[in-house]
């Protein structure tokens, strides 16, 4: 089966082609930009952007929203992630957050033309008190997923075994599985 994957993002596409590709799934990359709702709210987000992107392409399609969740900052940004991130970048957050609790959050969302259907993936961890691993993925390199030492980018492609992109997909392929297109 093949699946069409909206994201301009090329970790992520990566991430996503490798898991599914594991049961069966070939992901096909879709790359244009949509302009997203700016939200608290990650289910909104991606239900938005799930329809947006099917309407412009007219096929079944993914999408995803993955967020960090402070304990510090009462779950804050959540849907606003990006913003957050690209404003105070991986030594400010290390400094600020460092050594408090974070849970990191994936929301996929999936049109298939007559209905949206949504999987979400949870992490918990802590922020590291300093950047450690490449920078290249955003906050893979504050992340340390609860139970590891590691952060998420020092792991390689460990991370891609235990991460909430992974459970999100799973559940994404287990319903694709159930209906019998995989």
């Amino acid at each position: 089966m093949e699946i069409r994957f909206l994201s301009r993002n090329p970790h992520k596409i990566d991430e996503a082609s490798t898991i599914l590709k594991a049961v069966g799934i070939r992901v096909i990359p879709v790359q244009f930009k949509i302009a997203e709702l700016q939200s608290d709210d990650i289910e909104a987000i991606v239900r938005d952007k799930v329809l947006r992107a099917f309407h412009k392409i007219g096929h079944p399609i993914f999408v995803e929203q993955t967020g960090l969740y402070l304990g510090d900052l009462n779950g804050f940004p959540g849907g606003l992630t990006q913003v957050f991130w690209d404003t105070l970048e991986a030594e400010r957050v290390s400094r600020i957050f460092g050594g408090g609790a974070v849970t990191a959050k994936t929301r996929l969302g999936y049109c298939n033309g007559r209905k949206v259907f949504q999987f979400e993936g949870v992490i918990e961890g802590t922020i590291s008190p300093k950047p450690r691993g490449d920078r290249a993925f955003q906050w893979d390199c504050v992340f340390v997923p609860d139970g590891h030492e590691q952060t998420f980018a020092e792991m390689g492609a460990k991370k891609n075994e235990i991460s909430m992109r992974r459970l999100a997909l799973n559940k994404f392929s287990m319903d694709l599985r159930c209906s019998g297109l995989v």
